[in-house]
């Protein structure tokens, strides 16, 4: 049976996985926008501003969605040149000091000031389409909101993790599901 610290960090990274799983097809979806976007215009001289528009909306989308996917699976950028040398137990404290000093008080900066331009621009029901774009642009500008929100949440995961390393309970802090 799996300690709490454990069951706590799975729980919390079950939306992590589950949202850049679902993300991921995003990238498929703005590939073939993209190619509808050139085929228009260069074959039929054709365009539409709102194509082009969806095309950004996914990569914002992909980057600020799927951070917390790319932290779990630790594929973000490491300068490793002592790291990897230290023992399973001192990169867990390495790792919980990175997550409690860096990433939990970047993302609650991230929250904070992003609250209120993402609240002005719900509360004017902010869009593009008088340019011919899409309306609600405030639902992509609250992906400033999100991608904190799950970094939290994932930050909350690794947290959990490390303190199940350094007190014995694993021996290395890889994601909580089993076998990986």
């Amino acid at each position: 049976m799996a300690h709490p610290l454990e069951t706590g960090a799975r729980i919390l990274e079950t939306v992590s996985e589950q949202v850049g799983r679902l993300v991921a097809w995003l990238t498929l979806a703005m590939v073939l926008v993209m190619f509808t976007v050139v085929v228009l215009r260069y074959a039929f001289d054709f365009g539409r501003i709102y194509l082009q528009e969806s095309v950004t909306w996914m990569h914002a989308a992909v980057f600020m969605l799927g951070a917390a996917y790319t932290l779990r699976h630790e594929g973000h950028v490491r300068v490793d040149i002592f790291y990897r040398r230290f023992s399973p137990r001192t990169r867990a404290w390495v790792d919980l000091l990175g997550t409690l000093v860096l990433l939990l008080p970047v993302s609650l900066y991230l929250l904070w000031t992003g609250w209120d331009y993402v609240a002005d621009s719900w509360a004017m029901r902010e869009g593009s389409l008088q340019t011919g774009g899409l309306p609600a642009v405030y639902l992509l500008k609250s992906l400033l909101l999100a991608m904190p929100v799950l970094l939290l949440l994932q930050g909350l995961a690794m947290i959990l993790l490390h303190l199940a390393v350094i007190l014995g309970l694993r021996t290395e802090a890889g994601p909580a599901e089993p076998g990986q």
